[in-house]
């Protein structure tokens, strides 16, 4: 075929010219089709010897048709050209082979044609919301808000235009509504999947149960929407089997949990622990939950019944997907590390993405991306292959063992068991006596002494009898004779998969012995707590840099990334977020952004109160003075409060200072801590007269509205503490490139989290109450502005806090 039918006459010239740049060598070239089905645009992927393939995976998505040139001037395939055709025409791509003079063309494979995108018409949508449109009238409680509109106007034109867009929506925007719309609208006159981000799984259940339906059924459209957890939050049948195999062995606790599982297996329709009617014992969940490295796949007995399976083929008609960060961190990391984007891989492939409560971004990718161990979770592997209760042996390993073993072989086999546990203990308590001063211990060249000579010597002796051990149940497992039994061949894959994470255990040891060589991570331990008052120590390896990860894995490849919250930008700028999502990395892209200010009546609903005679945090009268505050201010309000502290240590002795004095007003004191996170906040919405004194995760998350919360408490401006070791190294990182670490990270970050706090207070348009800022620096360090100007306009009182407690009192009184 000649190649002007398939090239247009400027590509055929640039071909021509690459070829001969390649001294007449092979080149390998993506080209996009103009509206004549010619190919217009070229980009050259390698040249010569150079391997296509991993450019080609990554790239060719977005292309429509991939080009080689044969030197010989003989167009017919090679095998190789053949498998290469096959593999792009996975992805709808065309396959073109040409000569070095670009005369003559073989179509090893038709590209696919691609169908015309319907863009959304903005102005429709956004009449049927207004007072009185279509929609608007079918939904009793919706009010039209101007903010929410033009939000949904950018978001529409993200769709439209294959862009990325950040957008920050104050408080009572209705940021989901405004995203639901144009997502669904999309989703349904395009065929395309959507995939819409949560932060976690109860804001995905919110978006599932309730806002999703909602605006269905206003639409009056169907559209298939999938709810999708990750995998460890659904029973596997299998393993549940293989538990009850075991029940006579396990306590009482154990044993009623595990009945209650069985007989829930039998009528659960989802399989999803979120549906189980009580909390399992500690570590039994782990044991029947599915994990993707015991799956067997298609030689699992139980795979018709299979709860995952059923899931990914529900999702595979699915337009609408709801899963949560670090399902999808799980879905990209995958593509990007090479599996593709036109497959099934975690999720079924798509190409357009919305992140709500997209703040939590970065925090969710460093957790996603860090490796890390603990004795605790040593021990529950271990005891999976052999444990010993009472003068019972259990455990994988002894049922793989011939009926006959000698005595012998199995005491040997259960000291190497007990010699690791030993091991684990001995490097455990290593690890805490490295933070028994700050709680976290970093490794860093500086520290090399101390770590050479408490840490890498158990270390050390860890991973070799470790190793050792892994070797040892390895040549047992290789022993087993392949009959074809089922019972086996499941057994012998859950032990490969156990060794699989006790082979990461090595890797994470590895990382920690190589510490001076791992200079783009942090290599860290952490002093953990447990329930029963026990403490242990985390071993963790994490990426200082996340912003370039996701800036290949999420922002390149998809068309559109929507990402929406209520707190994105520091003084206006959206500069710091995109800094540290990754992007701000993306160069080539239309990316919009939008601030849109929260409809409530901030401006006379909330009193700021910062008193001017608080002291500095560095002032030995500080932690006297936030006791006292805090108690008068909540007394001041009738209860109703909610006191955000940065430490424990902060949190305790003021609730020790107030607990008696509001104890006697006959105020409920709430301590984070004294029970699990969603019982406690239940308790303070359930008593209005209730003081809930709380640190970290209440900062952000907790929905209390009318008189539940009257004054929200803020006792320090939040910044990290500078020995975090994660925080301490992206700081360090930032100064060897000569940049300012506080202003860049440290102060940007902290007036993210303050908006968070301040955003607490205001969750409904009647909502009235009272900030407080118990901390001095706001009001006489030169960076207290950042924190001021972040927040909308509210009355404000800044005098001294005799003042300030007699005005809260009227601003709150009916």
């Amino acid at each position: 075929m000649q190649a002007i039918k398939r090239f247009t006459k400027d590509s055929i010239e640039q071909l021509r010219l690459e070829i001969a740049d390649a001294g007449g060598n092979e080149i390998f070239v993506l080209g996009y089709l103009d509206e004549k089905g010619l190919v217009e645009k070229l980009a050259v992927m390698a040249r010569g010897d150079e391997n296509p393939a991993p450019a080609v995976s990554k790239k060719l998505e977005t292309a429509d048709v991939f080009i080689r040139n044969h030197p010989s001037g003989f167009l017919t395939p090679s095998d190789d050209d053949l498998a290469l055709a096959a593999r792009v025409a996975e992805a709808g791509a065309g396959c073109f082979i040409i000569d070095n003079d670009v005369e003559k063309v073989y179509v090893a494979a038709e590209p696919v044609k691609k169908r015309v995108m319907q863009k959304l018409n903005a102005d429709m949508i956004i009449a049927a919301l207004e007072q009185g449109g279509a929609i608007a009238k079918r939904l009793p409680e919706y009010e039209s808000r101007q903010s929410q509109l033009n939000l949904m106007r950018l978001i529409i034109r993200g769709f439209n235009e294959d862009a990325l867009v950040a957008a920050e929506a104050g408080t009572g925007v209705g940021k989901s509504f405004a995203y639901l719309l144009p997502a669904l609208s999309y989703a349904i006159v395009n065929d395309e999947r959507i995939v819409i981000s949560t932060a976690t799984i109860t804001l995905q259940q919110q978006l599932y149960e309730k806002d999703i339906p909602l605006v269905v059924s206003a639409m009056k459209k169907k559209v298939k929407v999938v709810l999708m957890k990750g995998r460890g939050n659904y029973l596997c049948l299998r393993r549940l089997e293989e538990a009850v195999r075991e029940q006579s062995f396990l306590d009482d606790a154990e044993y009623a949990g595990l009945k209650a599982i069985l007989a829930w297996s039998e009528t659960t329709a989802t399989g999803s622990r979120s549906d189980l009617a009580f909390m399992p014992v500690e570590g039994l969940w782990s044991r029947v939950c599915s994990e993707a490295d015991a799956c067997m796949g298609i030689r699992c007995l139980e795979r018709e019944r299979c709860f995952v399976l059923s899931l990914r083929r529900e999702c595979a008609d699915a337009r609408i997907l709801v899963v949560n960060h670090h399902l999808l961190f799980a879905d990209l990391a995958a593509r990007h590390e090479g599996a593709g984007y036109n497959g099934m891989v975690v999720l079924p492939p798509y190409s357009r993405v919305i992140l709500d409560e997209a703040h939590t971004v970065e925090a969710a990718a460093t957790s996603f991306f860090s490796k890390g161990f603990s004795r605790l979770g040593i021990y529950q592997q271990l005891g999976r292959l052999y444990r010993k209760r009472r003068e019972n042996r259990l455990g994988l390993l002894i049922r793989l063992m011939p009926p006959f073993t000698e005595e012998k072989s199995i005491n040997e086999l259960e000291y190497a068991f007990q010699k690791v546990r030993e091991l684990a203990d001995t490097l455990d308590q290593a690890g805490l006596e490295l933070c028994k001063n700050d709680g976290v211990f970093r490794l860093t060249p500086s520290r090399e002494v101390v770590i050479q000579g408490i840490l890498i010597p158990p270390l050390t002796a860890f991973r070799g009898g470790l190793a050792a051990l892994i070797n040892r149940v390895r040549q047992i497992v290789d022993a087993v004779p392949d009959q074809g039994e089922t019972g086996t061949e499941v057994m012998v894959w859950e032990v490969r998969s156990i060794l699989r994470r006790l082979d990461t255990v090595g890797n994470v040891c590895a990382s920690f012995i190589e510490f001076k060589e791992r200079v783009t991570e942090v290599i860290w331990i952490e002093r953990r707590f447990g329930g029963n008052g026990g403490n242990w120590a985390a071993f963790t390896v994490t990426p200082i840099d996340i912003a370039l990860p996701l800036k290949d894995a999420l922002f390149a490849p998809n068309k559109t990334v929507i990402c929406v919250s209520a707190t994105l930008t520091v003084k206006g700028s959206f500069a710091y977020w995109k800094s540290r999502s990754g992007l701000g990395l993306v160069g080539d892209r239309d990316v919009f952004t939008g601030q849109f200010p929260s409809p409530f009546p901030y401006a006379s609903a909330v009193l700021l109160a910062i008193p001017q005679d608080a002291p500095l945090p560095d002032q030995g009268n500080y932690r006297a003075f936030v006791d006292r505050a805090a108690v008068t201010l909540a007394l001041s309000a009738g209860g109703s409060a909610l006191i955000l502290f940065t430490s424990y240590d902060a949190l305790r002795s003021a609730y020790n200072a107030a607990f008696p004095i509001l104890h006697e007003q006959g105020i409920r004191c709430l301590k984070q801590g004294d029970d699990d996170r969603s019982r406690l906040l239940q308790a303070f919405l359930q008593d209005e007269k209730s003081v809930l004194f709380a640190t970290d995760s209440f900062w952000e998350g907790i929905d209390a509205p009318g008189n539940t919360l009257r004054i929200v408490i803020l006792c320090r401006l939040p910044f990290k503490a500078p020995n975090e070791p994660v925080f301490e190294a992206r700081c360090e990182t930032i100064e060897k490139q000569g940049g300012n670490s506080f202003m860049e990270l440290s102060l940007p970050e902290s007036v993210m989290k303050f908006k968070q706090g301040f955003g607490r207070l205001m969750r409904r348009s009647g909502d009235h109450g009272v900030v407080a800022v118990l901390d001095g620096r706001i009001l006489h360090k030169r960076y207290g502005e950042y924190f001021l100007r972040s927040l909308p306009k509210t009355k404000t009182n800044f005098s001294n806090f005799e003042t300030i407690l007699q005005e809260t009192g009227r601003f709150l009184s009916p």
